[in-house]
């Protein structure tokens, strides 16, 4: 595994700064079920969110104004920032805080790792990107790796709402992913990532308004999971995800979700104790090989 990751990175022309960025949003994007998970057991899901971005995105513009980065953007960079706050920050963000209500943080991890999937079959659909036999075979392994999964875990009782609007926001952060690429050599990249935050905090705020009936337990471990999934899941990796893909686009930083797979549910176990049956290893290794498949097919 280990040579086929470094004839991956090389391949596509990553240096060394931009995989020790990739690795480290993996681990940091693939932590975030995790604490999630822990989060939402003590508080409504939808109102924490909006908190959690409301502080990280104060956080970053505070942070970027004292840079020398302002918020005077340009309309499309605008439209970005609008864009990709409501489809990653409140609608998969959100879908997956409700849905980890019901269903392990494990399960929705796998179901997010399959966006480097979703963004060839999207940019395949709706640009125009040709497909190679490679990208075919790894859409196809993906996607039964991700079944092999799903039937074990609803045979099981996994809750049909909770997958259901898990899928929904990985349609949402492929539309994101999609959008994300305008930000390429901008000179405000942490400002952007600030004002994203503060767009999906006025749309979680009245979505939880009306969605949910507000409750919160304070306990070390609500507080614990809260300030992490703030700071590290929420902060730290949406700027290394940007940097990442303004240094070497969008295609090659979505080759890093495929750690994901692995990464989440092997997380999810550790700190969770959460089962992790042979199928579910075999459908990680599935899902992870048709994602490399797919990332060396488009890089071609």
């Amino acid at each position: 595994m280990g040579r086929h990751l470094a004839t991956l990175f090389h391949g596509v022309g990553m240096d060394f700064r931009a995989i020790l960025m990739g690795l480290s949003f993996a681990i940091m994007w693939s932590s975030a079920f995790t604490s999630a998970r822990i989060a939402v057991a003590y508080a409504s899901p939808l109102a924490m969110l909006s908190l959690r971005f409301l502080i990280s995105g104060l956080i970053a513009v505070i942070i970027a104004r004292a840079l020398g980065q302002t918020a005077r953007l340009t309309r499309k960079q605008w439209g970005i920032v609008v864009v990709f706050g409501v489809t990653q920050n409140a609608i998969y963000l959100g879908a997956n805080f409700i849905a980890m209500q019901w269903i392990e943080a494990s399960l929705a991890a796998v179901i997010a790792s399959t966006l480097p999937l979703t963004v060839a079959a999207a940019s395949w659909v709706f640009l125009g990107e040709r497909l190679s036999k490679t990208t075919i075979f790894g859409l196809i392994a993906g996607m039964l790796g991700v079944l092999v999964i799903m039937s074990a875990r609803l045979s099981g009782g996994a809750d049909i709402i909770g997958v259901a609007l898990c899928v929904i926001g990985v349609i949402a952060l492929t539309i994101a992913t999609l959008v994300v690429r305008g930000v390429n050599n901008s000179g405000n990249v942490l400002m952007i990532v600030g004002l994203q935050m503060l767009v999906g905090s006025a749309v979680l705020l009245p979505s939880s308004l009306l969605l949910e009936t507000f409750h919160v337990e304070w306990t070390w471990q609500l507080i614990a999971a809260f300030t992490y999934t703030t700071l590290i899941p929420g902060l730290a990796a949406t700027l290394i995800w940007f940097l990442l893909v303004g240094r070497i686009g969008a295609t090659r930083a979505a080759s890093f979700h495929f750690l994901n797979p692995f990464l989440g549910v092997a997380i999810a176990a550790f700190i969770l104790s959460e089962s992790m049956t042979l199928r579910d290893t075999l459908g990680v290794l599935v899902i992870m090989g048709g994602i490399i498949a797919v990332q060396m097919g488009r890089r071609s």
